[in-house]
């Protein structure tokens, strides 16, 4: 090994013990050799990830919605044999407000595979 890339140096980190239970467990099952490169790993290649809570609330909730519409629709045409075109109209435009996040969210999660 070249002399810049001689690992003689130490890093410090206090952790608790569930965290250190935690660090154990995602160690054994990386398939790493060794914890100290399992940690650089994570280090320079690992990702840290917001999720905007609120933001996957909204997104659940109209799916939600979607959902809702979708069987009150499928009890009304099993019912009167009948599908308006109210209807269909709303579920389309609940279904646009979902495309767009889930979309960019799709792309995200695309980066963080790449």
């Amino acid at each position: 090994m070249k002399d810049e890339n001689k690992r003689d140096l130490y890093l410090k980190v206090r952790v608790s013990q569930a965290e250190m239970d935690a660090i154990k467990r995602k160690f054994a099952n990386s398939g790493m050799n060794t914890l100290s490169g399992f940690v650089r790993a994570m280090i320079f290649e690992g990702y840290i990830v917001h999720i905007d809570e609120d933001e996957m609330k909204r997104l659940c909730n109209l799916a939600s919605n979607i959902a809702n519409n979708i069987n009150q629709i499928a009890h009304r045409a099993n019912v009167t044999n009948k599908v308006y075109k109210e209807d269909i109209e709303d579920i389309k435009r609940l279904a646009d407000q979902l495309i767009q996040p889930l979309l960019f969210l799709q792309s995200k999660c695309l980066q963080l595979k790449h």
